[in-house]
């Protein structure tokens, strides 16, 4: 082999080598704006805790419950002693229902945009098993379920993406944790879901859940991130703390505070 054509590999191989991650970033949308979004309804066992907006579209507020909601002076978007935001529903007054369903029509989408990544970093991880893994940035996918029966690491910079395409039931166990290390961020983590969602009491939860059924948060589950399900949110005296996100003009300015 000639020395150019030496060359030549070792340079493409170094570049090879010092790739950036592929960007997999999801477009949220008007979605980014909500904690919980749902379609069918959002449930509460009293003593939740929710740091940001909820929503439900095109189920009507009576869709959402346990929360002990009110109207203030405006009928566009419900208080609750529960959630640090706004809620809303679809049979609120304007401009709650176009706002909402923008907000559902772009978490679909969003849905679409996570499933339809293609060439996987990793198939089949484990069998679905996660145990003690540390996850670096890319595209995993698994077509059956997935099982985090203890702590999962994401390791990466600010700027490094995940998403995790399931096409099963995504189980997290009692009393385990997500943990970001590196400068990883909760909201670059994005899990596609086809099948249920349920997350173990008083585990933690960091990043966002597509989810096209419901998702499930036990007695003292936490979660920081944003869980966005075509039907059902049920939470268990459970805390969802989202991430900020500069407010829509149909949003009253206000303060997210973290409970966790």
């Amino acid at each position: 082999m000639s020395s150019s054509l030496v060359s030549l590999l070792v340079v493409g191989l170094a570049a090879f080598a010092n790739a950036a991650p592929r960007d997999l970033t999801v477009d949220l949308g008007v979605a980014e704006n909500f904690a919980v979004l749902a379609s069918a309804g959002i449930s509460s066992v009293r003593d939740c805790k929710i740091s940001g907006d909820i929503g439900v579209s095109p189920a009507a507020l009576s869709y959402i419950t346990g929360f002990s909601t009110s109207f203030g002076s405006s009928t566009a978007a419900a208080q609750s002693p529960y959630v640090k935001g706004a809620v809303y529903a679809a049979d609120m007054s304007n401009p709650t229902p176009a706002y909402l369903t923008a907000a559902v029509s772009n978490m679909e989408t969003a849905y679409v945009q996570a499933a339809r990544f293609v060439n996987p970093d990793e198939t089949e991880l484990n069998d679905g098993d996660l145990s003690g893994l540390t996850l670096a940035p890319g595209l995993y996918k698994w077509g059956t379920s997935v099982y985090m029966p203890t702590d999962l690491v994401f390791n990466g910079t600010a700027e490094d993406t995940w998403v995790l395409q399931v096409a099963g039931t995504l189980r997290m166990a009692a009393d385990v944790r997500i943990v970001l290390t590196s400068g990883a961020k909760a909201t670059n983590i994005v899990w596609q879901v086809a099948d249920a969602v349920t997350f173990g009491a008083r585990s933690h939860f960091e990043g966002i859940v597509l989810a096209a059924t419901g998702v499930t948060l036990q007695t003292e589950a936490s979660m920081f991130g944003r869980i966005l399900a075509q039907t059902e949110v049920a939470l268990q005296k459970a805390t969802v703390v989202a991430p900020f996100v500069p407010e829509p003009e149909v949003v009253t300015k206000r303060s997210v505070v973290r409970w966790l």
